[in-house]
């Protein structure tokens, strides 16, 4: 599932985790799950910031040539 979400939907849900953690509203028997799915989410965003930036400097390099 976690490959299905696109970049904005991972970064929403990630900022709902950190205001939830934040406001005191996660108990202690959440937090691990919830850190856990925050690394989760950390990782799609970090892979699609990766792969557009890749993306944009080979689009930049072809309009150099």
């Amino acid at each position: 599932m976690e490959n299905e979400l696109n970049y904005t939907a991972a970064f929403e849900e990630l900022q709902e985790i950190v205001r939830d953690m934040e406001d005191g509203e996660i108990t202690v028997d959440e937090l691990a799950l919830k850190v856990k799915r925050a690394a989760e989410l950390i990782k799609i965003c970090k892979n699609k910031l990766t792969s557009t930036e890749e993306d944009v400097n080979l689009i930049l390099k072809e309009l150099e040539n």
